[in-house]
């Protein structure tokens, strides 16, 4: 069968919703539009009823508190939706969440999100010289896209508290958020009752503590935890809206 043929059947086997157009396939004038999509995650339910997001864990409408890079960052990590290995150990942790513009109040789809934490035992990949990762490994670290509503969604492990010099860091988890048009976000999320975040200085500053829920599953538990993101327009994207 020639090439010719292949598409000339293709195109029969659309039924008429694609005509040839040179080398292309092209949307025939005449087809019915597609049925859109229902959306299963309805942001419009978030909203009170001034149509100002309701954010967890902040609580308030306002941008979302920045915080400290730390030294543990890599670029590049894969994108997938389970930050840990399969089986790790700790207590099983699901986080989920939209991003929100802070001018719009509206959610905003495709941005990126790198994510990364330590493990049941507060230690970092790096934090080994005699066992360093490979580097093509990425352990306990992601990326994610929001979807066409805003929401993202991971499994991990609950992190543990691990000691910095002289001083002990609570459990935390990392963000860096990038959307065009707005600001890179950098900040941490860290967990309720955690009596180191009393003695440390950038977790003491934060108003994002979650408060995981504890859900049951068959075969065991898991907690699962709500983490909102605020996001502010760059001067320059807010300076070209107002033309």
């Amino acid at each position: 069968m020639t090439d010719l043929d292949r598409r000339n059947l293709l195109c029969q086997g659309l039924a008429g919703l694609a005509a040839m157009g040179g080398r292309s396939l092209l949307l025939a004038e005449d087809a019915a539009p597609t049925d859109a999509t229902l959306d299963v995650h309805n942001y419009q339910d978030f909203l009170d009823k001034k149509g100002i997001p309701q954010v967890a864990p902040a609580a308030t409408w306002e941008q979302t508190h920045p915080d400290i890079l730390g030294p543990y960052h890599v670029p590049g990590a894969p994108f997938r939706g389970k930050v840990t290995a399969p089986l790790a150990q700790g207590t099983p942790l699901v986080v989920r969440g939209r991003l929100w513009g802070f001018d719009t109040r509206k959610p905003i789809t495709n941005a990126v999100l790198d994510v990364w934490q330590a493990d049941h035992q507060g230690r970092y990949d790096m934090t080994d010289p005699r066992k360093p990762p490979a580097w093509h490994e990425f352990r306990n670290r992601i990326r994610l896209v929001t979807d066409e509503t805003g929401y993202y969604e991971y499994e991990t492990i609950r992190p543990a508290a691990y000691r910095a010099g002289r001083a002990v860091r609570p459990a935390h988890i990392h963000y860096m958020v990038q959307a065009p048009g707005y600001g890179k976000l950098i900040t941490q999320l860290y967990f309720k009752g955690d009596p180191n975040i009393a003695r440390d200085r950038s977790a003491r500053q934060s108003n994002l503590l979650v408060a995981p829920q504890e859900k049951k599953v068959p075969g065991g538990t898991y907690q699962l935890a709500t983490f909102d993101i605020v996001l502010a327009r760059t001067a320059q994207a807010s300076r070209k809206r107002r033309k």
